[in-house]
């Protein structure tokens, strides 16, 4: 012992602590997942489509292919599946994320007894990005307030770009960083388009962490909002389709099924389904029909070749970089083709959610500007049904069409089969076990002190060089709003249950509506396309399987089912923070939707201002011409422009305002045959008007914050042109709906599914 130490010293003396973060090993790869948005089967060129997607086509023929690959046919609930590698009932998201309930499968909040992939990729020394949708925050903690724990960085990334609402206008969507809120970098004007930007976020993220930790791999998880309507694009990429769909979906489909069995996509002795007596034959629809509905597919085809060029740009990034080789990518689509633009389509999503029907003299009057900033379109099931090809239905069914969709790996360093095709049964839940054993990082028994429940998904790494490999599992259930079904030992059992909340299938779907009644197909595995039923012949087999989905249901907390919506709404949980019916705003931040009072019993909105002679601009404004509403001054006088989706009701006072401080109103109030609006100048009546149209649940599927003393992005009206400020004194606006209903209505059940 030093004695020239102070005593005691020694005491205080221990071993030195390592501090090190974990460090994965020199050969750990990059990883990639690449989410398109209710994309079909039978959409992309590698799975049989005539659609350009030389991009997409490149990463097929340097990776894998998998035909049999399944999701959980709608969006939040597959995601959920996908970042935690457990059934989404078994992590609360049986349902979309919109509607939070109380009952453990529908809670929309993934238990820290399933953490998450970024998560558990970051505790291994990944750096974790996400760009684009999310979609797994509740309704009532989408706001600035949030809570937070359940917005991406919450959840384990790092880093976050991207709208969390199940979708987005792609020339003016409800952005957000990290965790806050921002307006887009551009105006659509001046070229702006979500997915550019969507890639350029994706490309500085990744070169960012290059430039800052050459050596560090990282996992960026890029869910784009395509192929989700609005299916939003520039006409010069429409124009190489123009007439590419003139002879329709019938015929389009059989040569898609041609180009699959040619090209190896699906066995040789697929069968081609039948089309569904409620999707009408092309050759029976009249001249003015077939132009409409063809135009509808030729803005989808510019959009999906428009969103693989982005995909092609990160590509091309990759391999400037030197990272190609070393990046393993996944592109999926989170469900199959969405049907919910019915039998028409329609130019404006936000109808659909009203409820309203589509006219085809109303589509044509509007057919060129599809796509554009005027619209917020959705194709028409004819097409859904033809993008699933060879298979069953569409989007939130279980049959086929709704949960099997393209899958494409490629890693050059692990997979050397290069433009191989793989028919091993898989779902979504075998992509996180399969990325985590890719990477070397074990699943841990342990997050935060929190026991980690097991995986539902097995490991498909073996698969990647090995044809031949058997599936990683023999059983897996499905459940979406009723409709449902069970692969097990070889077969696959689907019942013929028929959804609710679009007005179409409920109108004119043949099947059941009723659990009692409903019937369960039978169908061997080896049936590539659920094309010939063997009920009859094997009942105990049904019987067997039924029983089997109840016995995976139970396990998984997919009970109680709905019929129906009342259920639901009976379970659903309220925000912790609801609006109140009387709210005061200030200038100077834009306020989310979700803390603005419930509107559709009626409203006031009074401004405070002063003013002199001439002040013009927009006192608030909230939405835009697809769904909103705006309180402006022009020419001195006061005008409220309210647009829901099936209309417009404008309001102008009869006289100039005069100058000094006032109270400027607008009182918005339904009536049996629509609404009446009344403007106000401190208390009196100064305009009115009344119109047919209706105060809708909700204003904008993507979400819209209130602005106040100017607008953003597109107007409410033509009236005035963003961002129109106002030049006075703007002290305060307050939203006074006090005759509102109850928070929650059968409305906004069904308006939280037209969100997916």
């Amino acid at each position: 012992m030093d004695e020239t130490a102070p005593v005691g010293l020694h005491l205080l003396s221990s071993e030195r602590a390592d501090r090190r973060p974990p460090k994965p090993g020199a050969a750990a790869p990059n990883v990639v997942v690449i989410v398109l948005d209710d994309t079909g089967f039978a959409q992309l060129g590698p799975f049989g489509s005539d659609i350009a997607t030389p991009n997409i086509d490149r990463l097929a023929e340097s990776g894998v292919r998998y035909n049999r690959f399944h999701v959980t046919s709608l969006c939040s609930p597959t995601r959920a599946s996908l970042l935690t590698g457990r059934n989404h009932h078994a992590v609360g998201v049986g349902f979309l994320v919109d509607l939070p309930m109380d009952y453990p499968g529908y809670s929309t909040r993934i238990p820290k007894s399933a953490a998450t992939l970024p998560r558990v990729m970051m505790d291994a020394g990944y750096n974790t990005m996400a760009v684009g949708k999310w979609h797994l925050v509740p309704r009532g903690e989408r706001s600035a307030a949030g809570p937070f724990d359940r917005w991406p960085l919450g959840y384990g990334f790092e880093r976050y770009y991207g709208f969390l609402r199940g979708d987005a206008n792609h020339w003016a969507p409800e952005l957000v960083s990290d965790n806050h809120y921002i307006d887009p970098p551009a105006r659509p004007e001046d070229g702006y388009h979500l997915s550019e930007d969507l890639a350029d976020q994706a490309i500085k993220m990744v070169l960012d962490q290059k430039h800052s930790a050459e050596e560090k791999p990282f996992f960026l998880y890029w869910a784009l909002g395509a192929m989700h309507a609005p299916h939003h694009v520039a006409e010069e990429w429409v124009e190489p389709y123009k007439g590419a769909f003139d002879d329709g979906w019938d015929r389009w489909r059989e040569r898609a099924f041609g180009r699959q069995i040619e090209e190896g996509v699906i066995p040789s002795d697929t069968v081609l389904t039948e089309r569904p007596r409620w999707v009408a034959a092309w050759d029976d629809l009249s001249a003015d029909e077939q132009r409409m509905h063809a135009r509808g597919q030729e803005v989808f085809a510019g959009f999906l070749t428009h969103t693989d060029a982005q995909i092609g740009r990160f590509l091309d990034f990759l391999d400037q970089i030197g990272e190609s080789e070393n990046t393993i990518v996944v592109l999926l689509s989170d469900n199959g083709a969405s049907a919910e633009g019915g039998k028409y389509g329609t130019f404006n999503e936000h109808r659909f959610s009203a409820r309203l029907p589509e006219t085809v003299e109303d589509n044509l009057a509007v057919a060129d500007e599809w796509g554009g900033f005027h619209s917020y379109n959705h194709y028409s099931w004819g097409w859904a049904w033809a993008g699933n090809t060879p298979l069953r239905l569409w989007k939130r069914y279980t049959w086929l069409g709704g949960c099997r969709t393209p899958l494409i790996v490629r890693w050059p360093h692990g997979i050397h089969d290069a433009g191989g095709t793989r028919s091993q049964f898989c779902h979504v839940v075998d992509l996180m076990p399969t990325l985590l054993e890719a990477c070397g990082v074990p699943q841990p028994t342990s997050v935060d002190g929190v026991q980690q429940d097991p995986f539902d998904g097995k490991s498909l790494l073996s698969t990647f060089d090995d044809p031949g490999a058997p599936s990683p599992r023999t059983t897996q259930y499905f459940e979406m709003l009723g409709s449902r079904s069970i692969v097990h030992n070889g077969w696959k059992a689907t019942t013929d249950h028929v959804l609710q909340g679009v007005v179409d299938e409920e109108e004119l779907m043949t099947g059941s509506r009723d659990f009692a009644t409903d019937h369960w197909g039978l169908f061997r595995l080896d049936d590539f396309s659920e094309s010939d039923d063997v009920s009859a012949e094997h009942p105990e087999v049904v019987k067997a399987l039924e029983e089997a989905w109840l016995v995976e249901a139970g396990k998984n907390h997919v009970f109680p089912l709905s019929e129906g919506l009342g259920s639901r709404i009976g379970a659903l949980v309220m925000p912790e923070y609801p609006p109140s019916a009387r709210r005061v705003f200030y200038p100077g931040a834009p306020v989310s939707d979700e803390a603005i009072p419930f509107l559709v019993g009626g409203f006031r909105i009074e401004a405070d201002v002063s003013l002199r002679q001439g002040d013009e601009g927009v006192l608030c404004a909230f939405g835009d011409w697809n769904g909103g509403f705006a309180l402006y001054v022009h020419e001195s006088r006061l005008n409220f422009a309210f647009r829901p989706a099936g209309g417009l009701a404008e309001a102008t006072s009869d006289s100039t305002l005069p100058g000094g401080d006032h109270l400027l109103a607008v009182d918005c109030r339904p009536n049996a045959g629509g609404i009446e609006v009344t403007l106000l100048c401190d208390g009196e009546v100064i305009g009115a008007t009344s119109s047919p149209v209706s105060i809708p649940f909700n204003f904008q599927h993507g979400g819209a914050r209130l602005r106040l003393g100017f607008d953003t992005d597109f107007p409410v009206v033509d009236g005035y042109a963003p961002p129109f400020r106002w030049t006075g004194e703007l002290r305060q606006v307050t939203v006074d709906a006090s005759a509102q209903p109850p928070l929650v209505s059968r409305e906004e059940v069904i308006d939280a599914l037209r969100n997916d």
